[in-house]
């Protein structure tokens, strides 16, 4: 079994990217708005060492910084799951669009 802790923003491609993935591949995960909780950023920084988002943490171990693409190459290579060949409807390799990105910045903790 698989123990997936995702610290995302409600709406972003990188973050859309990842979710996208966890449906792709039918995984549980746990969905960490970095966003709309203080107490979830903050521990995505103590866990991560870095304050950008996506990141998720996949048994322990932490993917800082990744997009949706990154996640599956991580799961593959490590046999967590089997390569699945499925269109999607979101991309999983783009980031959020010019205004996204900064509110998200702008978030002062």
């Amino acid at each position: 079994m698989v123990k997936i802790v995702a610290y995302l923003k409600p709406t972003c491609g990188w973050s859309n990217g990842v979710r996208a993935i966890m449906d792709k591949y039918g995984l549980e995960y746990e969905d960490k708005d970095v966003i709309n909780s203080r107490e979830n950023y903050q521990e995505m920084v103590e866990k991560s060492g870095q304050p950008l988002s996506p990141c998720v943490e996949v048994n322990g171990k932490m993917l800082a910084d990744v997009s949706g693409d990154e996640v599956e190459e991580y799961l593959i290579k490590n046999k967590l799951v089997k390569k699945v060949e499925k269109e999607l409807d979101v991309k999983t390799g783009s980031g959020c669009d010019h205004r996204m990105h900064q509110e998200s910045v702008d978030i002062n903790y």
